[in-house]
């Protein structure tokens, strides 16, 4: 059973997938994984390309089912609720940055950082001021009224972390967040996430090829033959 200090908890998680060879029933992917992550701790997951790690960063997150296990999220059980609450859920609770940086390209980067404020439950003057501030503390102030075809990589990236922290999540799931980045403008989203999630007491669960990256959270773990463990 989960505690208050516990912000993830992941017990004896099982996760297969079609076998894309002959003769094969279903591939392992996940076997038998548990993993509790405390409130305000960073946590680094690498591992071998294909290795799952994506994947165990999903099922942590509510998006997609494991086969066997249970996933608690800030002290709900994620196992029986439906999708519009797994949704609320999501809103509320969890912020999101992936590889590529999704915005919606007619919106504005205020507009973009102001809606998953609105689909929280924000009134519209709260989420726009909650918006502005955080797209200032990423250094995009000059950048609000600027749409995505004007932003480059790196902007756009920033504005995903914003978005990610509007609504004060307990946890932010990032899955290679800098990929897609060089290597200055990596350097500099990895200082405004972990110097934000850091100033807001947030939880970070982070998907990495970087180890330098890695390092720098608070607790990394490899995944490895369908299994977590500690260190690089």
């Amino acid at each position: 059973m989960a505690n208050s200090f516990e912000c993830v908890h992941l017990s004896s998680i099982t996760k297969s997938f079609p076998a894309t060879q002959a003769g094969d029933s279903r591939l392992m992917i996940l076997e038998g994984i548990s993993l509790t992550i405390r409130h305000g701790q960073s946590v680094a997951i690498v591992g071998k390309s294909g290795s799952g790690k994506s994947t165990l960063l999903e099922i942590a997150a509510g998006l997609l089912e494991p086969d066997s296990g249970t996933v608690m999220l800030d002290g709900v059980c994620l196992h029986g609720l439906d999708d519009r609450q797994k949704a609320i859920l999501r809103a509320r609770k969890m912020g999101f940055i992936f590889q590529a940086s999704y915005m919606l390209a007619d919106f504005t980067a205020l507009e973009n950082v102001k809606i998953a404020a609105l689909i929280a439950g924000s009134s519209p003057r709260e989420a726009t001021t909650r918006a502005t501030d955080l797209l200032h503390r990423v250094g995009l102030g000059e950048r609000l009224s600027h749409t995505s075809d004007r932003l480059s990589g790196g902007e756009r990236q920033r504005v995903v972390i914003a978005r990610s922290l509007v609504n004060d999540p307990a946890i932010i799931f990032a899955d290679e967040p800098t990929g897609n980045l060089d290597e200055e403008n990596a350097a500099i989203i990895e200082d405004l996430l972990l110097g934000l999630v850091k100033e807001r007491n947030a939880t970070l669960m982070l998907v990495t090829h970087n180890p330098q990256f890695a390092s720098r959270l608070d607790r990394v773990l490899t995944l490895s033959e369908r299994t977590l463990v500690e260190g690089m």
